[in-house]
């Protein structure tokens, strides 16, 4: 029963009340139910067009606004994230592919590319067909990366704010999974090879989920913040000829 009778449900029953009270004292003084009854039915009405404008369109638009002022402050974090992690683990996953020089092409982020170019790009990264090969680069190395930005990661996956970017997420929820593989052995050298095909797998798709994301940082940056876009083009892990230092 206490369920039953929440506040929400008491004001709800004490406002419907007050309002039939307050038609009925209408109907003693002025002794006319049809001109109640015609506002009543008109007020009701006009209810459905009120939840349509107020409910769905304005909260709509709002919330969409809110949404997008949302995303703005969590590609700070997102930043962070790259600037930690994120840039040194694509070198250390690109280092494993046979087919890194084919992606790096494309890669090569210009700052004459428009939203277009970009989001192109981004559709070819997404179906990208890396080819892992365990035993190419140094799987203590990215180990090491890793384990020692655990506590990073953990403080990002724990950010609620982060549920608003579902992409972001499953990108963090990667990464964190191949730290845990990749710490869960003692000997990386020695491992079988279906063990190294399973640590290959869960490195595609941190692999894959990483350039998607870089990507649409790098255009964020280019729109918002063109000094930090500049810097980010001067750090291109995939530019053979990037160089931070300006010449």
């Amino acid at each position: 029963m206490k369920r039953l009778f929440t506040w929400q449900v008491v004001v709800g029953i004490i406002l419907i009340a007050l309002s039939g009270l307050t038609y009925f004292v209408h109907y003693l003084i002025f002794r006319d139910a049809h001109h109640i009854f015609l506002y009543l039915i008109g007020d009701v009405a006009f209810v459905f067009l009120e939840v349509l404008l107020v409910t769905m369109v304005l909260h709509g638009l709002l919330s969409h606004r809110e949404k997008r002022a949302m995303l703005k402050k969590l590609n700070m974090v997102i930043g962070v994230f790259f600037s930690e992690v994120g840039t040194q683990l694509m070198k250390h996953l690109a280092s494993f592919d046979h087919r890194s020089s084919e992606i790096s092409k494309c890669l090569v982020v210009r700052s004459e590319w428009s939203d277009k170019e970009f989001s192109k790009v981004r559709k070819d990264v997404t179906g990208y067909p890396s080819a892992i090969d365990c035993k190419l680069g140094d799987l203590n190395g990215m180990k090491n990366l890793l384990s020692s930005r655990r506590d990073f990661l953990l403080a990002l996956l724990e950010n609620p704010n982060l549920l608003e970017h579902e992409s972001f997420t499953n990108l963090l929820w990667a990464v964190f999974h191949l730290a845990e593989e990749l710490a869960s052995r003692k000997d990386l050298t020695r491992l079988s090879d279906p063990d190294y095909q399973h640590i290959a797998g869960d490195m595609k798709r941190a692999y894959a989920l990483l350039l998607s994301e870089w990507l649409a940082y790098m255009s964020h940056l280019k729109s918002d913040y063109p000094y930090l876009f500049s810097l980010a083009m001067r750090t291109n892990p995939f530019d053979p000829g990037a160089s931070v230092e300006i010449k």
